[in-house]
Formats: C-alpha cells, sequence, structure tokens
C-alpha cells in the first residue's frame, strides 16, 4: 500500500454496450464486477474513492467515497479522472491519483507499485499501464498538479481524449506481462463491454481460482 497514493474507480459510463444501467453491479463470481476492481485496487493505494453519476445510495454497500463527475455531459473517463484529481486534492493529503477502469476486473496487484516506480524516473509526467505495445490510458498514474490544465483541456477545449491530454503533458508507458493460470493466457487490462465478455471473464475467473 503507498498511502500517498489515491486511487478512482472510473463507474460513470453510460454501458451502451450492455443495454445500459450500472455495468459495475453485474454480478461476477461470488460478488459482482466492481467488488473484484475494489479488492484488487484497495490494497495498493492509501485511500479509494468511486466515480460514478446517478444515484449514489446503490453503491452504499461498498463504504466508499462516491463521487459524480464535476462537468456535465457524460464527458467520458477524462471527466472521472478530473472528478478523482478534485477529490483526492481536496479530501485526502495524496500527492498522486491512480485511475482505474471500473469493468476490468484482472489488472495487476502490483499496477501501482511499477506505475510509482516509472513516476519517480520521470518526476511530473503520467505513468500509464500497457499490455503488448498497447497503453490504457484509464490506468495511470497522475499527479495532482494536473487537475486545472485537466480541467481546461476538457472543458475550455473541449477535448475529451485522455491519451491526447496525456501526450501534451509528458506520460511514460509501464508494460505489465500477460497472466498466466492453469493453461490460459490472461490479458491484465481484460475489460467487459459485452455480455459475451461477461461471460469470459467468468469463465477466466473460474481459471484463477486457487
Amino acid at each position: 500500500m503507498d498511502r500517498s497514493i489515491a486511487g478512482i474507480i472510473l463507474a460513470g459510463g453510460q454501458s451502451r454496450r450492455m443495454g445500459g444501467g450500472d455495468k459495475p453491479l453485474l454480478p461476477l463470481g461470488k460478488g459482482r464486477l466492481i467488488d473484484h476492481v475494489a479488492a484488487r485496487l484497495k490494497p495498493q493505494v492509501g485511500t479509494l474513492a468511486l466515480n460514478a453519476n446517478g444515484d449514489p445510495a446503490r453503491f452504499a454497500d461498498m463504504n466508499l467515497p462516491v463521487v459524480a463527475d464535476t462537468v456535465s455531459g457524460y464527458a467520458g473517463p477524462l471527466a472521472g479522472i478530473l472528478t478523482g484529481l478534485e477529490w483526492a486534492a481536496t479530501n485526502t493529503a495524496c500527492r498522486s491519483l491512480l485511475s482505474a477502469a471500473g469493468d476490468t476486473p484482472f489488472f495487476p496487484g502490483d499496477l501501482v507499485e511499477r506505475l510509482v516506480a516509472a513516476a519517480h524516473e520521470r518526476p511530473g509526467a503520467i505513468a500509464v499501464a500497457s499490455f503488448d505495445g498497447r497503453w490504457h490510458p484509464t490506468f495511470a498514474l497522475w499527479p495532482l498538479g494536473l487537475r486545472d490544465a485537466l480541467r481546461h483541456f476538457l472543458v475550455d477545449e473541449d477535448n475529451r481524449r485522455v491519451s491526447a491530454f496525456m501526450e501534451r503533458h509528458g506520460f511514460v508507458q509501464v508494460e505489465f506481462p500477460m497472466i498466466e493460470a492453469e493453461g490460459q493466457r490472461i490479458d491484465p487490462f481484460f475489460n467487459i463491454n459485452t455480455p459475451d465478455d461477461l461471460a469470459e471473464a467468468e469463465r477466466l475467473l473460474q481459471s484463477l481460482q486457487p
């Protein structure tokens, strides 16, 4: 656990490919998708919040702060990241924010440790996770000092592309390996967008059980 890092689970999307509703509340294994994400992230950060819009009561059993987007119009994951940065700056003594997608249950247990190490090599840069040469901008470590620049980018420039903001402000990629278990090879950033993805995640989860 790194107490200087706050975490935000991005669960504010509209889940169109899943037919709408709260994708993170869908059942997976013995819990819900969001439970798996929170259980994986909580030991890695000093404090944790959930970014979600609408009635926060539906997440009450998680005992986490629930923060809605601070910009209107469902502006995508960048709005959730901005919300997390502003929440962490106001409510914690942390110096950085780790963002994680709420639909990706198998991300690495050493995600924060390795992103922090990379960020120390490039002070001020955003450290972003990568797998097989493809970067995953919703899994990144953000300096809290970027929040004003990000608000300008998102609100004043009306640019919602996470990768475009990273390219402007400087980033370092951290490559993560394939997960191998019981003969299965699993993309650590496999995310659930469709009912078929959810069925595949259920199968993969069973292969990871001890």
